[in-house]
């Protein structure tokens, strides 16, 4: 588990400004990783499941955006 943590982490470092993996980086703790990837068998499987919910929060973030405006 700790491996695909640092995996998810090392990804989310790369993709900063990319798909709301600022999240990750700025908000998520190891805790907050390994609940979202508990049943992930495979580093890619990890990233694939953590990109998904961060790109819902990034959609959200930027139809809240477009709201503001």
């Amino acid at each position: 588990m700790e491996k695909m943590i640092a995996a998810v982490r090392a990804h989310a470092l790369q993709q900063y400004t990319e798909g709301g993996w600022d999240y990750v980086v700025e908000s998520w703790t190891d805790a907050d990783i390994a609940e979202e990837i508990f049943d992930c068998l495979s580093v890619a499987e990890a990233i694939d499941i953590v990109g998904q919910t961060v790109q819902v929060l990034d959609d959200r973030r930027r139809e809240v955006r477009s709201l503001a405006w």
